[in-house]
């Protein structure tokens, strides 16, 4: 199995979300889609939960880019490596950021139903994207995961 349509699709996600055109992302995405971003320790399940989810992340970096670079696959998943490029606004996190564009490596892997994204794991460093923002990850990490982080 040939696995051209799924970086098809993985690209077009990457284009939509880059444009920040949530609709494009929706199209692209199964109803049950699930979307983890492990470093927030969030998780969007359904297409209402995950236009939500990303209108909010893109108000807090309202000038998000990602670009892929690279993948591997099997018959059920695609992982791609890339870079992502964002600035942090907003207090969403609890700290008042620098106004510094990030750039960060990603991974994203992504699973697959009725040929449509049905799954999507994006991992990035979080101390990395604040160090780049002029934030403290501790404080990020206490807004987001409350006082035991």
């Amino acid at each position: 199995m040939t696995d051209s349509w799924m970086v098809g699709l993985a690209r077009g996600l990457a284009v939509a979300k880059s444009r920040r055109d949530v609709p494009a992302a929706l199209r692209l995405m199964h109803p049950g889609m699930l979307l983890e971003t492990p470093a927030f320790g969030t998780k969007a399940r359904g297409l209402a939960e995950n236009e939500r989810a990303l209108t909010r992340f893109f108000a807090s970096f309202p000038d998000y880019e990602v670009a892929l670079h690279g993948h591997a696959a099997n018959d059920e998943t695609l992982v791609c490596w890339g870079t992502a490029r964002m600035t942090m606004t907003g207090e969403r996190f609890g700290v008042r950021p620098g106004g510094a564009r990030a750039e960060l490596p990603v991974v994203i892997q992504f699973s697959f139903q009725d040929r449509l994204i049905a799954g999507e794991r994006f991992f990035f460093d979080l101390a990395e994207l604040c160090a780049q923002s002029g934030v403290s990850t501790d404080a990020v990490r206490r807004t987001l995961f409350g006082v035991a982080a």
